[in-house]
């Protein structure tokens, strides 16, 4: 699979195709750019699993601790760590069978691309899911 950035009809595809959106990093402060990602991803239409082993409830509803304990297949992970903690949540998305990896504006890490690539999972780093979304007029 490729690294996707830059290529509009496979990032048009991904965000078209996949239903269930895992957020890691979501914070329960509304002023927080995970927060509103999220929110709107749940406002055109997407379920969204907030992963934050910090936070018990956002907005009343359950926040995970890790990818593993989500009760369903997630399409995308969009991540809002630091690049230095990618490599490790790459090995989550690996272990969960997700297909996409998506990390936020300002997020890179090579290495963990690297090995999302060699798992076969679409990988998008370095932008922003609803900027994408928006531009690429998805819904």
């Amino acid at each position: 699979m490729p690294l996707l950035k830059g290529n509009d009809d496979a990032m048009r595809e991904v965000l078209a195709q996949s239903k269930v959106i895992a957020v890691v990093g979501h914070s329960n402060k509304p002023e927080r750019t995970s927060y509103q990602i999220a929110q709107f991803l749940r406002s055109v239409g997407y379920t969204v699993y907030p992963v934050n082993p910090t936070v018990n409830k956002i907005d009343s509803q359950l926040s995970y601790s890790s990818l593993k304990e989500i009760p369903e297949t997630v399409d995308i992970v969009n991540v809002f760590r630091r690049f230095e903690y990618l490599d490790e949540v790459v090995d989550e998305v690996i272990a969960i069978k997700a297909k996409t990896v998506w990390a936020q504006l300002g997020i890179y890490n090579q290495q963990a691309a690297q090995k999302a690539l060699d798992a076969g999972l679409n990988v998008i780093m370095d932008a922003c899911i609803k900027v994408e979304y928006l531009r690429l007029r998805i819904g």
